[in-house]
């Protein structure tokens, strides 16, 4: 497995104009669920433009374990599922890797089965918190036999014969606890509601629709969303096209931004309006994104993006903005390295728990590369040099930690001196292309 493979360091160097068109991997959050959806529905699902990251296929051989036929096929991805309610006990334990998506949601949807399951992850993957996905299964009635300390894997659980509906108000910012309570949902008679007090991404509740679940969402007077799943219904495989990976899109997004010349456009972008608070931001900075050939795809917004080098400022980026790029700010605080003016970042409390402590592992990549920037228990500061003048020289930590690596290569290309990377192995989680991608574009990363 690449995150157990020897560091592969990595350097990128100041580069001339990005120049081209580019097209990233299909968007994580939606593979992850067609590979669940497809594989727990009725009948077949046919998907193309799937992300085909490491964590992605862990979420694939899981539904395999558990009774499902995935294959590939050209460049379509074909899967016959077992019919909701009908997932099998797998023989061992199921493997995420370095997918905290992937194992979070699927906890979910097979704690509510009256069976036993284990599951296991990389050292990165063991450290991240799961409770905040127990905990509302515990009220369902499900078993946590075998648990870390902590609430961490590897996790061993058995489901009650017949799970209790709940009514569970998510108590932080996260689609993937909202997705493992509707997931889990599926399988329990009655209706399972989730009350969502700020709203997070919604491709779970639009993607049931999809396969045919009974799910309502309502918005009261308050902004808060009251999302409510019959559960036991029917599931119908479907045809999926999955739209590019705003995450992914973040780092040639920025990279053309901070290097001097760049022109480019990244096509087939998600623009799901849970998922732009990075283009947002970047537009208050100053950015020059052009948005081309808006269209709708299977139920999402998606658009082509011209991107040019543009002269950034500073901003304050505020707290409620968070659930809508948590995985952009590594690169964001790139942008802010390159802009005139500070740029303060708040809500972050949430990196402080993803692949690594992402916030600490931001501001120590600045640190080492010449920026002045404040790290603070849940905000990040950072003072921008224009024209990269005095950045770079340094060496990233990435902690195993795929978009800290991306993040600081793309800081690579428009600071002063070349940055080096300790790995690059984890890349492959997430953006698998990222390297031919960038360089196909002109950036100086080897």
């Amino acid at each position: 497995m690449t995150h157990q493979a020897q560091p592969r360091p990595a350097v990128s160097r100041r580069s001339p104009g990005l120049a081209g068109r580019a097209r990233v991997p299909g968007d994580k959050s939606i593979s992850h669920r067609s590979f669940m959806l497809g594989g727990l529905a009725s009948g077949e699902t046919r998907i193309s433009g799937l992300l085909e990251g490491e964590d992605v296929m862990r979420t694939g051989d899981a539904m395999k374990a558990m009774g499902a036929s995935i294959r590939k096929q050209g460049g379509e991805w074909i899967i016959r599922g077992t019919g909701n309610g009908a997932l099998l006990e797998p023989q061992a334990p199921l493997d995420f890797g370095n997918a905290g998506t992937g194992s979070r949601l699927t906890i979910g949807l097979v704690g509510a089965y009256d069976m036993k399951t284990t599951f296991i992850g990389d050292a990165s993957l063991s450290k991240r918190p799961m409770g905040r996905v127990l905990d509302p299964l515990r009220q369902m009635g499900v078993q946590v036999l075998k648990a870390a300390e902590g609430d961490r894997m590897p996790i061993t659980l058995r489901g009650p014969k017949s799970t209790a509906p709940i009514a569970y108000r998510v108590p932080m910012a996260s689609a993937q606890v909202k997705s493992a309570v509707l997931f889990a949902g599926l399988n329990t008679p009655g209706v399972t509601t989730v009350i969502e007090p700020v709203m997070t991404r919604d491709h779970t509740e639009k993607m049931l629709a999809g396969f045919g679940a009974e799910i309502e969402v309502e918005t009261d007077r308050e902004g808060v969303r009251h999302i409510r799943l019959q559960g036991q219904g029917k599931l119908t495989g479907r045809t999926i096209v999955v739209p590019g990976d705003p995450s992914s899109a973040a780092f040639p997004i920025v990279a053309a931004l901070i290097v001097p010349g760049s022109d480019i456009v990244v096509e087939n972008v998600l623009m799901n309006p849970t998922r732009t608070g990075l283009v947002t931001t970047l537009l208050e900075m100053g950015a020059s994104i052009e948005f081309l050939n808006g269209r709708d795809a299977g139920g999402e917004d998606v658009a082509d993006l011209r991107i040019r080098h543009s002269e950034l400022r500073g901003v304050t980026v505020p707290a409620e903005r968070a659930p809508s790029m948590i995985d952009e700010y590594p690169v964001l605080a790139v942008a802010a390295a390159f802009a005139e003016g500070e740029t303060l970042m708040h809500g972050l409390d949430e990196l402080r728990v993803k692949e690594s402590d992402r916030l600490a592992a931001v501001a120590r990549g600045l640190e080492a590369n010449g920026v002045d920037c404040t790290e603070g228990k849940d905000t990040l500061a950072v003072r921008g040099r224009p024209g990269g003048k005095g950045l770079g020289g340094g060496t990233v930590e990435t902690h195993l930690d795929h978009r800290i690596a991306m993040a600081f290569l793309v800081m690579g290309l428009a600071a002063e001196k070349p940055i080096t990377i300790d790995d690059a192995n984890m890349i492959a989680t997430s953006f698998p292309e990222f390297m031919g991608l960038m360089q196909g574009l002109g950036a100086q990363i080897e």
